[in-house]
Parts: C-alpha cells; structure tokens; sequence
C-alpha cells in the first residue's frame, strides 16, 4: 500500500459530519482534537480509499458509527498497512487500525480484536492470456510453482504466499514472491510481466478486474485429497484495538453487532455497504 507525504497534507484536512454534530476527522498526525486515532490504508477497496481526496469505504461507515455511538471525534490516518498493528499495540500514535485486517494468533498477541465482520477468500488474478492451471472454478497452490508471485506488502496474501514458499508446496520449485505497493498496482504488476500472478482478497481481485478487463480472478484453494476436497484459503476481517481501550472496543462490538443483524432480505448492513462501494448497488 503508498505512502502519503506529510508535508503534503500538512494542515489540511477533511471534515465529515455525522448524526448529533459528531465528527470524524481526515488528517495528519497530531490533530489534538481527536478522542481517538484510527488508522487505516486507503487503498483497499471497497474498504477504504480516496474518492477525490477523502478516505470512503465500508471501514469508514463503520468507524462513523462507532463516533456517534461514543460522541466522540475519531481521526483516520492513511498509512503504511504493515505497521498498523505494532502502532495499534503501543498506543502512542494509533488506539485503532481499520484496514480489512484479518485476524491471525500473531496479531491477537498484541492487539485486541472486535468480533469479525466479513469472511474472505484468497484471489490469484491473473491475465487472460496466461492463466494459471485450472482445477475446475478455482486454483490450487500447486499451480502457481515455479512463478513469481506479486502480493501486498504486509498483507495476509503475501503472508500466505511467503509461508507455502517456505514451509509448504511452493518450497523448492523456484518460486519467488514480489511486494507490491496496493492491490490496485497488482494490474500494472501483472500486465508489465513483473509478476505472473498476484494473490488479493475476494474483493480487491473483483475490484482490480471490474477496472482492468483484460484480468481475471479466480479463487485459490488448499489441495484436498481429491478434488472435490480441495478448500479454500480463507481469512475473517475484523478491527484491531489497542489492549488497553477497552471503551472503544466495546463501542466497535456494539456498532457491529447492529450492523451484522440481518435485514428482511437475509443481507447485513455490511452487506449492503460492501455492495455500496463495490458500485454495486443504486445507492
């Protein structure tokens, strides 16, 4: 994911209102005003990211509520996704980090996680004219061998990539694993032979092929003993919290909890926000 100069955002900043003259901010770094620093990656759609100059998505929606909720003023800060976590844990700069993070046993040593709000499957997209080998509607680990494989920096993608080159069956079959910047930026990866394939989220594959029709995107999945046992390579999003806020955790499991109930349609709110902001949607 990109970085964003200070120096270019310095004393600037975006100011979104919600219900009850509560406020989230978009600013840099030190903004005294703020109750609470979240931080996030505002390039991971439909999660969050800049639509002309202000961080939207479902995580924004999400953090919006959790600030009516406490009547409180949260600052959003974009930065480098691989050092959410360690900043969430220390308290300093970040009580929060709202980035599609998925929880892993790592992570839950050092922060505290709200109870998960959306279940992802693991994408190999790829160009249309060099796909991988299929194994019916999916791909398994196997086909990727001998590749270079471009993931997100700091990712889970890039965690699962880096793990089965170094402990499972991408080891010893000449495979090599390339970061990349964003999800978005795979495409130019892929389509400039910097990289073979690239591995992203169920969304942010659908995302980065709805904008480059020339890729496709297909699930990757474990091989099972037989084919029809093959399983997918999954993950559960959820919101990081530093150990120590517990106020605001709890404010986030409320907002949640609402925004997983499901409607008359048998969709959540989060559903439908991810449908929102996927251009999905009429709304």
């Amino acid at each position: 994911m990109h970085k964003v100069k200070s120096a270019i955002w310095l004393g600037l900043f975006l100011l979104v209102t919600v219900g009850m003259g509560v406020s989230v901010y978009f600013t840099i770094r030190g903004d005294e005003e703020a109750d609470y620093v979240v931080e996030t990656n505002a390039f991971f759609a439909p999660f969050e990211y800049y639509d002309n100059r202000e961080i939207v998505g479902v995580d924004v929606e999400i953090v919006n509520r959790v600030a009516e909720k406490l009547n409180k003023k949260i600052q959003i800060q974009n930065v480098e996704f691989d050092v959410i976590i360690d900043n969430v844990a220390a308290g300093k700069i970040a009580d929060a980090g709202a980035a599609g993070i998925t929880i892993t046993p790592a992570r839950e040593e050092k922060v505290n996680f709200t109870v998960p709000y959306y279940n992802s499957v693991q994408y190999v997209v790829f160009s249309r004219e060099m796909p991988p080998a299929l194994r019916d509607d999916h791909v398994v680990w196997e086909a990727l061998a001998g590749h270079v494989i471009g993931s997100q920096m700091g990712s889970t993608g890039y965690l699962f990539v880096d793990d089965e080159i170094e402990n499972g069956v991408l080891r010893d079959t000449n495979t090599t694993i390339k970061g990349i910047d964003s999800h978005q930026l795979a495409a130019d990866a892929i389509q400039s032979h910097i990289v073979d394939f690239a591995i992203a989220d169920e969304l942010a594959a659908k995302y980065i092929v709805k904008k480059n029709p020339g890729l496709e995107a297909l699930p990757l999945y474990y091989s099972g003993p037989t084919r029809e046992e093959d399983y997918p390579v999954e993950e559960a999003y959820a919101i990081a919290v530093n150990k120590d806020k517990t106020e605001l955790l709890e404010a986030f499991n409320e907002v949640l909890g609402e925004m997983l109930t499901e409607n008359s349609d048998g969709k959540t709110e989060i559903d439908r926000l991810v449908l929102k902001y996927m251009g999905l949607s009429d709304e």
